[in-house]
């Protein structure tokens, strides 16, 4: 029987309707490319407990269970992932890269305007969002 890994993706869209965005380095997965803040969920994690924790270790903002809910759910045309995508109403701190080994930019970018080089079902997550 197939069991389905998870995965977290974080929509996290200010108040100039602008969504945090990393690009991926030297991770062996779409490197080179943009995507969220995300991870996996660890076995006996909620979605909710590992999007928080992902949020603090790469991004050090800190997110609240009751203001997050799940906006959309894409399986995976890779592997044997089911990507999940939370979005939050609030957060604390301000949004820095923790993880330099792994992300060589993180920014703010327009919801309108994407990079190009933005990973396919993230852009289809987003767009879905919107």
């Amino acid at each position: 029987m197939l069991k389905a890994k998870v995965a977290a993706h974080l929509i996290l869209v200010n108040g100039r309707n602008e969504i945090l965005m990393l690009r991926r380095f030297n991770t062996g997965f779409k490197d080179g490319e943009y995507g969220l803040v995300a991870g996996h969920v660890e076995d006996g994690e909620s979605l909710k407990s590992a999007m928080i924790r992902e949020a603090r270790e790469e991004a050090s903002i800190v997110l609240s269970p009751d203001e997050m809910e799940v906006v959309g759910v894409i399986p995976s045309l890779f592997d044997e992932y089911v990507y999940f995508f939370l979005s939050v109403d609030g957060w604390r701190g301000d949004a820095k890269n923790m993880e330099p080994d792994k992300c060589d930019d993180m920014r703010w970018f327009h919801l309108g305007d994407l990079p190009e080089n933005t990973v396919s079902y993230i852009r289809q997550a987003i767009g879905n969002y919107v």
